[in-house]
């Protein structure tokens, strides 16, 4: 499965700064931003404004062509896609542990871009603290009970339950039923600054 422009770019910032053995914390201070910042663009949580980016791949002391070399646009997008579950990408966000996302499909959409997720949530896992997103973020609960706490209200749900929000408002699910749950997560990432 060819990744987004996107995400291909984040996942070369974090393939990058570990090959050559920085610490987030030193990126950041290179690049003149947050740990924070850093953090959510290699997890996929943010995208970085221009000069965010080009403040990231000096600090990390690449070439502008050696760092776009290899990232490509999809070109003849097919008009039907089946993924079969054996090509779904597994990676991380956050440090949280009993959270395992697959990636199912990422696409860009006109102007904005789609990313498609399985989440699953081991029994009593809970994101430490609240976490924000840029994108609009659409949740299907496959199976389980999950609590999602959104902008300091809860919002309990069960298999088949969904949930529909602006990702910019602190949010953070929990898995409060007994066993394992899963969530179809499908995050709509947008340029709120248009």
């Amino acid at each position: 499965m060819q990744e987004d422009i996107i995400i291909q770019i984040s996942t070369k910032i974090k393939e990058k700064r570990k090959a050559k053995g920085i610490t987030v914390q030193e990126l950041a201070d290179k690049a003149d931003v947050s740990k924070g910042l850093i953090s959510q663009i290699e997890n996929n949580r943010t995208v970085p404004s221009l000069l965010v980016l080009v403040n990231i791949i000096r600090a990390l002391s690449l070439d502008m062509n050696e760092f776009f070399n290899d990232i490509h646009q999809q070109k003849n997008t097919p008009k039907v896609i089946l993924i079969k579950k054996k090509d779904y990408a597994p990676f991380q966000k956050e440090d949280a542990k009993g959270f395992f996302y697959n990636r199912v499909l990422t696409r860009n959409l006109k102007d904005s871009t789609v990313d498609i997720v399985l989440l699953e949530l081991k029994e009593g896992a809970k994101r430490p603290a609240l976490v924000k997103t840029d994108a609009y973020e659409y949740k299907y609960v496959v199976k389980g009970t999950v609590e999602y706490l959104i902008n300091n209200e809860t919002y309990a749900m069960e298999e088949g339950d969904s949930l529909f929000f602006d990702g910019r408002l602190p949010h953070k699910p929990t898995n409060v039923g007994p066993g394992d749950a899963v969530i179809l997560v499908i995050y709509f990432f947008q340029d709120f600054e248009k």
